[in-house]
């Protein structure tokens, strides 16, 4: 013998040697055989082309639970390959020196070396760190690559073997490439080879079966299912093969396998069998109680685990569960959970051997998890106990109610607590049941639900002041959806006096409480007019941190001021504050409400004033999609009116325009401007009828101090000849301080119009002038084609405003100002007229043909045209010809 070598010794049949490991044992050959894949098996390309990348890169991890098709895949690989492998199925608990023995074998069993080149260890549990040296050369000179395959490498747990296996590979060179088939994480510096990028890995996620694998997976069972119906059996099984399969089994012997796989319980399967068997009853009777207890939650931390066992193991046991791969999974920071078939196995299994346990598992669930600050899951788990009134309490108490009106989980809680019985009648029950009215705008039910609240949260609420928080929130809701600013500042200040009482973090936790309050109160401030008081209370909510919990009051009060903005006659600032407003809850992917409604209505009425009606009616359709169900409340519904009746009357459909100013709600307080605004459209529908007489009458019950009305009215006197007055009218008119071009310009052409027909046409020019000035930041072009044919004459004569360049007459008539054409390019414009070609037109005037062509440019581009006849089409409509 040769030192640290095992001889062979003639033993076999026949005078043949038997090998012997280093415990004097026969070596197995099915420990060294390439496992044979069933008929059903199914090639993935997918993992194959991954695979391949193992040629590339000294190792390789394939690491899955099981029954995730780990073996088979890397068997079906290796058995194409055009090169020497070598497969070595791991024991449990080899000791470095058996373990080494067993892969010289497989190397030896592949003509990969000889046994006299490197040897084999003589010890069980050690070897020399020579032969590794001598095995690392030998691997070097090998020509070509060899594969090594260790299959279950899970059950190799010496430390001392990752760092001999580690110390191969990296002085083996590229001769060798070493696949780890395994439920764990190796004992090898992984990091390192990650870094270098020497390392291919196929983990759980990627060995999961996609629907389209399954259909052909299926279909090698004799079993012809559509892809929705594998996507399903997918989404429940999470692609695991060996659910997949047994599935698949059963399914044969169903009647219908589509329905059979759609709506097989799991409690009740061949893969129940499977996890029962393998996974339940091989475990210990305590970690079996863990799992039957923690198959109730989604997800768990040791700490819940332990609330629910009343042990203190949790943590030993679930992390025992996760190394082995035993279909449990670490999420990360101390938080697992269970495969979902075998949470579903085990929640049946629970109800059929310990029935009545489950409601008490999951009030203990809720208990803790309140306690422990995660509200959300502490909702679900007193639900699912049927314990209302824990439920109720813990979101009013947490002053978590405003949740119910914004953030991501708005839609789940709504759903949750639709469910709640009405057997129960706490404070907090009624509170929630006032919110989900109120977010419904069904007011009068809302406020009946409160006000019984009221009656009772001094002596039955579990937290008095959170109730009354909440008392608060919703009476100001409930102002703002009837238009009642009063009644908005009392629940503010009844609010503000409450928060001072709250001396922990739930206000911090919930800045959505205070966000909604300050919207509503300021959408009753501008409800009333008091657009100072409104900006205040809006801005300090889009002012406020930002994060998912306030997105949509933001947006709410964004769209609000960008009303505002409009109202006082700023388009540009409107636009972007509404643009600012629609994309607010997108960030976070909310779901759109009244104030995306509100962002587009703004848009479109911007639209309408800039000419741009197809961009106007596209907006307006859009808002019409969004929103609760219910009535709008009265800001958005001034809005929509205003928005409709304006672009109505832009497109010459007047009886659409007055039907648009007809008030569809009714509100607590008259709205000034709500007022003033469908007086003024209805005042100008009548008078683009012809019908100065009524448009006067529209105006009568106008509030005072309306600008709109003001130039409406004067509008009227001018249609029936008297410009005087209309210019008296519009001095009486006391100004809007800081009104920006939508309103002044009107009341500016308005009274260049009255000059103009007084006789003053030097008067009429210098007040048009600045009204084009004013016109001209915000691109206002509307007011200029709803003054008369007056202006159209005075501006064609004189053209000198090229932002209005393509703005259009109803029905598509040409622009009503151009570019002041040069005077050669004038000379150009009369020679295309009387047809002349360009070389003509050159010789007429002395200039190349060039020069001609760069002033026939000039021409176009300011008669917004492409062709020559066009050019003198719209030079006769604008008398330049």
């Amino acid at each position: 013998m040769v030192s640290g070598v095992v001889t062979v010794e003639p033993s076999g049949p026949g005078g043949a040697a038997t090998e012997l490991d280093p415990l004097g044992a026969p070596y197995l050959p099915g420990r060294f055989t390439v496992p044979a894949r069933p008929p059903t098996f199914l090639r993935r390309k997918r993992l194959h082309d991954h695979l391949d990348e193992a040629l590339t890169t000294p190792l390789t991890m394939v690491n899955g639970a099981a029954g995730a098709g780990k073996t088979l895949l890397v068997a079906d690989w290796a058995d194409g390959l055009d090169l020497p492998v070598c497969w070595l199925t791991a024991d449990a608990d080899l000791a470095p020196g058996l373990f080494w023995a067993h892969l010289m074998q497989s190397l030896h069993g592949q003509g990969v070396l000889t046994p006299g080149e490197v040897g084999s260890p003589a010890d069980a549990d050690q070897v020399d760190s020579k032969l590794l040296a001598r095995l690392a050369v030998g691997l070097a000179g090998h020509q070509g690559p060899v594969v090594v395959v260790l299959d279950e490498f899970h059950r190799v747990t010496d430390p001392g073997i990752g760092e001999q296996l580690d110390f191969v590979l990296q002085h083996a060179g590229p001769a060798l490439r070493l696949v780890l088939v395994t439920r764990t994480e190796p004992l090898l510096p992984l990091h390192r080879y990650r870094a270098a990028g020497t390392l291919t890995e196929i983990r759980n996620a990627e060995l999961a079966f996609t629907p389209e694998e399954t259909v052909g997976l299926l279909r090698l069972h004799g079993l012809e299912l559509p892809l929705a119906a594998c996507r399903c059996l997918v989404e429940r099984t999470e692609g695991w093969a060996a659910g997949l399969r047994l599935c698949a089994l059963a399914a044969q012997d169903a009647d219908d396998a589509e329905a059979y796989l759609k709506e097989f319980e799991a409690g009740q399967s061949t893969v129940a069998d499977y996890l029962l068997g393998e996974v339940l009853t091989l475990q210990s009777p305590e970690t079996q109680d863990l799992l039957l207890r923690v198959s109730i939650l989604d997800r768990f931390t040791p700490e819940l685990a332990d609330a629910l066992t009343g042990r203190d193991d949790a943590e030993r046991i679930l992390e025992g569960l996760r190394r082995r791969n035993a279909f449990v999974e670490s999420l990360g920071h101390s938080r697992y959970r269970l495969h979902p078939l075998l949470r579903e196995i085990l929640r049946s299994h629970l109800e059929v051997t310990r029935p009545g346990l489950r409601r008490r598992l999951h009030r203990l669930a809720a208990q803790w998890l309140h306690y422990s600050g995660h509200l959300p899951e502490a909702l679900a788990h007193a639900a699912a106990a049927g314990d209302w009134e824990f439920t109720a309490a813990a979101l009013v108490d947490d002053l978590a109610i405003g949740q119910l009106f914004t953030g991501l989980r708005a839609g789940d809680l709504a759903g949750l607590f639709s469910g709640m019985t009405p057997r129960t009648t706490t404070p907090a029950a009624e509170l929630i049941r006032a919110a989900r009215a109120l977010d419904h705008r069904d007011v009068t039910r809302g406020l009946a639900h409160l006000h019984r609240a009221e009656q009772t949260l001094a002596t039955e609420a579990t937290d008095p002041t959170a109730a009354q928080l909440s008392c608060a929130l919703l009476e100001a809701h409930a102002a703002r959806l009837t238009g009642a600013p009063g009644r908005a500042e009392k629940a503010a200040r009844s609010a503000q006096g409450l928060a001072e009482e709250v001396r922990d973090e739930r206000l911090e936790r919930h800045p959505e409480l205070n966000a909604l309050l300050l919207t509503h109160l300021g959408a009753t401030h501008l409800w009333a007019g008091r657009f100072d008081e409104a900006r205040d209370a809006l801005g300090a909510v889009v002012a406020s941190p930002v994060g998912a919990a306030t997105a949509l009051p933001r947006q709410e009060c964004l769209s609000h001021l960008a009303l505002i903005d409009y109202l006082e006659g700023w388009l540009d600032r409107a636009e972007r504050k509404a643009l600012a407003a629609l994309a607010e809850a997108g960030r976070y992917g909310l779901p759109p409400t009244s104030g995306s409604s509100m962002g587009h209505l703004v848009r479109a009425v911007v639209a309408v004033e800039r000419d741009e009606l197809d961009l106007a009616e596209r907006l307006l359709g859009e808002a019409a999609g969004f929103g609760p169900g219910g009535a709008d409340d009265p800001v958005t519904a001034a809005g929509r009116a205003l928005a409709t009746a304006r672009l109505r009357l832009a497109q010459g459909d007047l009886p659409a325009a007055l039907a648009a100013t007809e008030p569809t709600f009714t509100a607590e307080t008259v709205s000034p401007w709500e007022r003033g605004r469908a007086a003024a459209l209805a005042s100008a529908a009548h008078l683009a009828g012809g019908d100065p007489e009524t448009a006067a009458r529209a105006l009568l019950d106008a509030p005072d101090g309306q600008t709109p009305c003001a130039v409406q009215a004067a509008r009227a006197l001018l249609a029936t000849g008297h410009p005087e007055a209309a210019i008296e009218l519009l001095d009486a008119a006391p100004p809007e301080a800081d009104a920006g071009p939508a309103v002044t310009v009107p009341a500016l052409l308005a009274r260049a119009q009255a000059h103009s027909l007084a006789g003053d046409s030097t008067a009429a020019r210098r007040v048009l002038s600045r009204a084009l000035l004013e016109a001209r930041r915000e691109r206002l072009r509307r007011p200029f084609l709803e003054t008369g044919p007056w202006l159209h004459r005075m501006l064609a004569h004189d053209p000198t405003e090229k932002w209005l360049t393509g703005t259009t007459k109803p029905g598509g008539t040409a622009p009503l100002v151009v570019e002041d054409l040069s005077e050669r390019e004038h000379d150009v414009l009369v020679r295309l007229a009387r047809m002349m070609s360009t070389e003509e037109i050159a010789a007429d005037l002395y200039v190349s043909v060039n020069t001609v062509k760069t002033h026939l440019k000039g021409v176009f581009r300011k008669l917004a045209v492409n062709r020559r006849t066009d050019a003198v089409r719209r030079a006769r409509e604008l008398g330049l010809l």
